[in-house]
C-alpha cells in the first residue's frame, strides 16, 4: 500500500514536470510571438509555481482529487494546529486543514477539528481519531484508529476522538488535585501561623519561658525525691527482707491454725456455745419478766427508789461527818473529857432535819 501511494504520488510530480515542458518548448516554437504574450506565459507559469509550491510546502497536492476529508470533535485538542500530521499505524495519510469552535448552543467551548486523509485506505464510522504527542515537548497529532467492522467512512463524516495522555499530561492530571490540597494545606498553615504569633505575644512568651522554668525546677525536685526513694529503699532492704521473713512465719503460724481448726471438734464447740446462748437467753427472760432478785431489781420501781434514797441519805451523812467530825468522834491523847456538843446554826445537816 505504501509502494502503491509513493508511485501515485512520483506519477503525478512526472505530469506536473512534463506539462512544465511542454510549456516550454510551446515558447520556443513561437519565438515570433510578442513580447506581451511571452511575459504573459512567464508570468502565469510562475504563478502556477508559486502556488503549487506554496501548497506542497502546506501538504496539499493540488493535482489529487482523491482526498477525503473528515471531521472530529474535541472539548481539548492538547495543543494541537492546522498542518499537524494524520497517521494511520504511525504512516502519514494527511493532514490538520483547520480547526474551529463548536457552534451549536448545546456544545458552546468545543473544537472542531476538520482533517484530511489523502491515501485511499478504507476504515469504517466506528475508527478513532486520537490525539497523541509523539514526544513530551513536540507538538500533538492526530492517530487515527482504524476500525473496518461496519459500515465504511465517506469524506465529510464525524468520526469519534479521543486524547491520549501524555506524560505531562499524566503527571499534570495527578498534580491538579495535589495542588489543589497543597494550597489548602498551606492557606491553613498560614492562618496558624497568624493565630500563633497574636497568641505569642512579649507576655505569653515571658509566661512560656516561665513555666519552662519552673518545670525545669519540678523535674530537679522529682530527681531529688527519687534519689531519695531509692537510697531509702537501700536502707530498708533488710528491714524489708526480715519484715518478708516475718510475714512468712506469720503465714506458716495461720496455716499451722487453721490445720488446728480443721482437725478440732468445731461441732461440738458450737453446741456447747449454742447451749450457753440458750441459758443465757432464758437468764434474760426470767430478769425481763420479773423473776429472782435480779429480775424484781430490773423491774421493782420501790426497790430503785429505797435504794436511791438509801444512797442520798449516805451520802448526806458522810457529808456532815465531814464538817462537823466532833459531833460524831471524839478522841483525846489526855483522857480530857468530851465537851457537849452545840449545834451550829445553819449547817447542812441541821437544815436537812429541820427540812425534814
Amino acid at each position: 500500500m505504501v509502494r502503491k501511494y509513493r508511485s501515485k504520488k512520483q506519477l503525478k510530480n512526472n505530469n506536473f514536470e512534463a506539462l512544465h515542458q511542454k510549456i516550454i518548448n510551446l515558447a520556443n516554437k513561437n519565438l515570433s510571438m510578442s513580447k506581451q504574450l511571452k511575459t504573459g506565459i512567464v508570468a502565469v507559469t510562475v504563478i502556477a509555481l508559486f502556488i503549487w509550491g506554496y501548497s506542497f510546502l502546506k501538504g496539499q497536492n493540488l493535482f489529487d482529487t482523491g482526498t477525503r476529508y473528515f471531521n472530529v470533535e474535541y472539548a481539548n485538542i492538547a495543543g494541537l494546529t492546522k498542518s499537524s500530521l494524520v497517521t494511520i499505524n504511525g504512516l502519514k495519510v494527511g493532514k490538520v486543514d483547520d480547526i474551529v469552535f463548536n457552534k451549536s448552543s448545546d456544545k458552546k467551548g468545543h473544537l472542531v477539528v476538520r482533517f484530511s486523509v489523502e491515501n485511499d485506505i478504507l476504515f469504517s464510522k466506528k475508527s478513532i481519531v486520537k490525539i497523541y504527542s509523539p514526544s513530551p515537548i513536540g507538538d500533538s497529532n492526530l492517530a487515527i484508529i482504524p476500525h473496518y467492522e461496519g459500515e465504511m467512512a465517506v469524506s465529510e463524516d464525524t468520526l469519534q476522538g479521543e486524547i491520549e495522555s501524555n506524560l505531562f499530561t499524566s503527571i499534570g492530571e495527578r498534580l491538579d488535585p495535589l495542588q489543589t490540597k497543597l494550597e489548602r494545606v498551606i492557606v491553613s498553615a498560614d492562618s496558624l501561623f497568624k493565630n500563633l504569633n497574636t497568641i505569642l505575644n512579649l507576655e505569653t512568651q515571658n509566661s512560656i519561658k516561665t513555666s519552662v522554668t519552673n518545670i525545669e525546677s519540678i523535674l530537679e525536685e522529682v530527681n531529688k525525691t527519687i534519689r531519695s526513694v531509692n537510697g531509702l529503699i537501700d536502707t530498708t532492704s533488710l528491714d524489708l527482707k526480715a519484715s518478708i521473713k516475718n510475714t512468712k512465719l506469720i503465714t506458716e503460724n495461720f496455716s499451722k491454725i487453721s490445720d488446728t481448726l480443721v482437725n478440732a471438734n468445731i461441732g461440738n464447740i458450737l453446741k456447747d456455745a449454742q447451749g450457753t446462748i440458750t441459758s443465757v437467753n432464758l437468764l434474760l427472760e426470767g430478769i425481763s419478766s420479773g423473776k429472782g432478785t435480779a429480775g424484781k431489781l430490773v423491774t421493782n420501781d420501790q426497790l430503785y427508789n429505797n435504794i436511791s434514797a438509801t444512797t442520798k441519805e449516805l451520802e448526806e451523812l458522810l457529808r456532815e461527818i465531814k464538817l462537823h467530825p466532833k459531833r460524831f468522834v471524839h478522841f483525846s491523847l489526855f483522857g480530857k473529857k468530851a465537851t457537849k456538843y452545840s449545834p451550829v446554826k445553819d449547817t447542812l445537816f441541821s437544815n436537812k432535819v429541820i427540812d425534814k
